[in-house]
């Protein structure tokens, strides 16, 4: 049942209703709303506040009458109903044709935010960015408008993991960084999330944070905001100060939060609990900088996720805490010596005087020896001191005067060494290609954390859907260097060509075709040696073949490094 509720995409978490499972006996909805029920809406977000009702209407909402076993499309058996309001209903439901667990959001086709659910969902759908969880399907059938999504059973809700205390700084970094970036990229395509709390944010095992709920909760609850933009930021930093609190930023109690004390206003994360990071504080801060509230140490706002994104990663890049190791047991000195105690110690006998043996040597015979001796000694010495002089001494040969050199020791190579990555670029050329293959993420593939990773779009095929022959990211060394080989971490067994610009080109080629291809090979933890050493300033990550990753194709670069 825990991996189960930390994995559902439920909607009553986020409005702060109460769910249908909190009201009978049954299965616990999606991570904390059985013990949360009284989450409230966070009074200081006034932009996020739904208009449910349109034009003054009050239509009859009723939620779909259906049973455990119901069967949509011939394919999705629901399981159990974790959500039942506001006329929708939530499931945990089985993909047969998949044999996969999926969520399943149910409302009537009549329902009045029908049409927008569907709009919103396939507009979701299209987005196709891992770092959200993604809508599989949306459809209208037999008066009812459904919406299939990922089912996530190895992910924690934010919820959970700040009922256990505030975040530590490197991983309230990571998740500012990692919603931040996602969010300016769902606006760059015209979507908005609106419904950014505690329970939408989700937290793998690796360390990666995944969104859940990308337009369609707002659409499922109705709600709107004039400037969309805006209402994200605001609410990432809300949870970057959750994060670094364990307090919500509003004077109202909400997901299991405390809030603010009431009249005090909005006071910087640093001055809530003592050893919070201040670089960190600072961000949440100015993305909090609204109707009353100032950014602190008079820095600008940020008023978009695109600004506040910049703004994360122009700070000083929080490193992860040391591990600590137990101190080793101290050393109790003892008195006690093995096989000593209890026992007569031996006494010093008298020993009696040994006669004197005669010098060997002293006898009749000896003394021959010694003269023999002595004469051998004698003639090695001479024919010693001759070899020497007939060595230094010059002979009338002319061709001895000169001798041949020593042979010398044959010099090893130094290893190879890691080269610095000045900077990359994500690199899809047209025709053929978008264009754009996320650039805000590549600096994953190289700053040294492998739990960071740049990724490329989703493939229905390992190929790339045959549209090209691949894709990849330009490494720039800041100037010629000699390159041996590279040395690649994948998430998922991938296939990787290394290609490298001319040597004396100014910029990187805007072709795939301007790179000349060196060597290629497959794998997860990838060595790949070039025939010889190149001199160049670019080097060409190429991916042609994807891993499959969670019912898609995509590439997953965790780490790169080039060795000179």
């Amino acid at each position: 049942m825990a991996e189960r509720s930390t994995a559902a995409v439920d909607v009553a978490d986020n409005s702060g209703d109460d769910p249908l499972t909190a009201q009978a006996d049954t299965a616990a909805t999606d991570g904390v709303a059985e013990e949360r029920k009284t989450a409230e809406e966070p009074s200081g977000a006034p932009e996020q506040k739904a208009d449910e009702r349109k034009n003054g209407e009050q239509p009859s909402l009723t939620a779909p009458e259906l049973h455990s076993g119901h069967k949509l499309a011939r394919r999705y058996r629901l399981e159990e109903c974790v959500t039942r309001l506001d006329g929708f209903s939530s499931w945990r439901a089985v993909d047969e044709k998949l044999r996969r667990a999926v969520g399943v959001h149910l409302l009537p086709a009549d329902h009045p935010r029908a049409r927008s659910v569907l709009a919103a969902a396939r507009s979701a759908a299209l987005l196709g960015d891992p770092r959200f969880v993604q809508v599989l399907d949306a459809v209208e059938e037999n008066d009812l408008v459904y919406v299939v999504h990922e089912w996530l059973p190895d992910t924690t809700e934010l919820t959970a993991l700040l009922a256990d205390g505030p975040l530590q700084a490197h991983d309230a970094y990571q998740l500012v960084t990692q919603v931040s970036q996602a969010m300016a990229a769902a606006h760059r395509e015209g979507l908005a999330h609106l419904r950014l709390t505690p329970s939408a944010i989700l937290r793998s095992s690796t360390g990666q944070y995944r969104i859940r709920g990308l337009a369609v909760n707002a659409a499922l609850r109705g709600i709107t905001a004039e400037r969309p933009q805006r209402a994200d930021t605001e609410a990432v930093g809300a949870l970057l100060y959750a994060s670094l609190t364990q307090r919500w930023p509003y004077e109202n109690d909400a997901y299991g939060l405390s809030g603010l004390p009431k009249g005090v206003g909005l006071i910087p994360p640093d001055q809530v609990r003592a050893g919070v990071h201040r670089g960190l504080s600072e961000i949440a801060m100015r993305a909090l900088a609204n109707d009353g509230a100032t950014a602190s140490r008079q820095e600008p706002p940020c008023t978009t996720p695109d600004e506040l994104a910049k703004a994360v990663a122009a700070m000083p890049r929080v490193k992860p805490p040391e591990p600590e190791f137990p101190a080793p047991a101290e050393y109790q000195r003892t008195t006690y010596q093995q096989g000593t105690y209890g026992r007569p110690q031996p006494r010093p006998m008298a020993t009696q005087p040994l006669p004197v043996p005669p010098a060997p040597l002293e006898s009749r015979t000896g003394k021959a020896l010694k003269w023999a001796v002595g004469a051998l000694l004698i003639a090695a010495l001479g024919l010693g001191s001759w070899q020497i002089a007939d060595r230094l001494l010059p002979r009338d040969n002319p061709t001895t005067n000169n001798p041949a050199p020593a042979p010398q020791a044959e010099e090893k190579p130094e290893p190879p060494k890691p080269l610095t990555i000045a900077s990359a670029q994500d690199f899809d050329p047209l025709p053929e290609g978008s264009g754009d293959e996320y650039p805000e993420a590549v600096p994953y593939a190289f700053d040294g954390d492998p739990s960071t990773f740049w990724h490329t779009k989703n493939y229905r095929t390992a190929n790339l859907g045959n549209q090209k022959d691949g894709v990849g990211i330009v490494l720039d060394l800041g100037s010629a260097q000699k390159v041996s080989s590279v040395d690649l971490s994948f998430l998922g067994h991938t296939a990787v060509e290394i290609r490298t610009a001319p040597e004396g080109v100014s910029s990187a080629p805007s072709t795939a075709s301007g790179f000349t291809s060196q060597a290629s090979q497959s794998g997860t933890d990838v060595k790949v040696e070039l025939p010889k050493p190149v001199t160049t300033r670019y080097v060409l990550v190429w991916l042609t073949e994807l891993p499959l990753v969670e019912g898609q194709y995509r590439g997953q670069l965790s780490e790169v490094k080039v060795m000179g």
